[in-house]
């Protein structure tokens, strides 16, 4: 049975937030989706509200606390990623964008990504398709086709209604579709790591002659 790891990033900023319950609710769709597979499952919630001073503090000195450091860490280094967040002025909020301004160039490149959000009137879904995917599609990230969307009225009492829920059931299956066609991750970059020799980062290639 092989172990796989979930990052569910979510970036709701009341408590409790419509943001985090869709995103515990796609975490949950897709880890039995891939139990269902055959598959373990770790899943890691990185919930940006707890973060917010230290997102802040990376963006002005360019080091990341060791909590936010934890976070990124395990963002980057999981086998899929479930990213959510509120729609604000027609797009993602400022938090959400923050978070990932902060990760390493290069760090979520072909790494699954579901995308989700809320907002308060199904007209908002649009910003899923014109502000969130082509952000990781710049990140080289690998989308999932199907985006969720959540308005006031696709809740009961805390539960998605029937389209929400179908809604919820495909995208998790298309994530663990790519989680499925590539090997585990061993986790994040080391961003110390050489990616090149002595002598080709003096420029010489493969003259091993030193003078």
């Amino acid at each position: 049975m092989t172990r796989r790891t979930l990052a569910v990033v979510s970036a709701g900023l009341s408590q409790p937030s419509s943001t985090r319950l869709l995103a515990d609710q796609l975490a949950g769709a897709t880890r039995d989706e891939l139990a269902r597979r055959g598959h373990e499952v770790d899943v890691r919630v990185v919930d940006l509200r707890e973060y917010a001073h230290d997102v802040v503090n990376n963006m002005l000195t360019g080091f990341p606390p060791t909590a936010l450091r934890e976070a990124i860490d395990a963002v980057t280094g999981a086998d899929g990623i479930i990213a959510v967040t509120p729609i604000f002025s027609a797009s993602y909020n400022g938090l959400f964008k923050s978070f990932f301004d902060v990760l390493d160039a290069g760090s979520l490149v072909d790494r699954p990504v579901l995308i989700g959000a809320t907002g308060g009137t199904a007209r908002h879904s649009l910003a899923l398709e014109h502000a969130v995917r082509p952000m990781f599609s710049y990140l080289r990230a690998v989308v999932v086709p199907t985006a969720v969307f959540a308005a006031p009225e696709d809740w009961s009492d805390g539960t998605a209604d029937g389209a929400l829920r179908g809604r919820i059931r495909r995208a998790a299956g298309e994530l663990a579709d790519q989680i499925e066609r590539r090997p585990p991750t061993s986790g994040p970059a080391d961003p110390f790591a050489l990616t090149t020799d002595f002598l080709q980062m003096l420029g010489r290639g493969g003259d091993t002659t030193v003078s």
